[in-house]
């Protein structure tokens, strides 16, 4: 009995709600995977003379190039916040869980910016990739 008494605020912390919050970001993992796919994708398709020569084309590339840059970058914050979650796990001490909630929201509304602008160039490029 007094080893369940030693972590009650342990398990406060790993309740369910950061199981949550860690399978969320594992997901977010896996959506940035596929997005760096898409973008392969489109740079096969768009990689074609009549794309170069056109501004609108350079255009659709460049801003391909940026979200794989972003995807990059983003991939590291999520990546930097898995530790955050294994350091508050092993009880580090000076974390609380309010530490990693709070970076979860911020990585959230990114993800979710990013999710729509990415959308958008993607209605871009194959409104685009039509009229070829």
């Amino acid at each position: 009995m007094s080893a369940k008494l030693s972590s009650p605020k342990k398990e406060i912390l790993l309740g369910s709600a950061l199981d949550m919050l860690h399978k969320e970001s594992k997901e977010w993992t896996n959506s940035i995977a596929f997005w760096k796919d898409e973008v392969n994708f489109f740079s096969d398709l768009l990689d074609h003379e009549q794309v170069n020569a056109s501004e609108y084309g350079q255009m659709l590339q460049y801003l391909d190039k940026i979200h794989a840059s972003l995807f990059d970058y983003l991939a590291a914050d999520i990546l930097d916040h898995e530790r955050l979650l294994s350091r508050l796990v092993k009880g580090e001490e000076g974390l609380s869980d309010q530490d990693y909630r709070g970076k979860h929201a911020v990585l959230k509304e990114q993800m979710d910016l990013f999710t729509n602008d990415f959308k958008e160039l993607k209605k871009m490029v194959f409104g685009y990739a039509k009229k070829l």
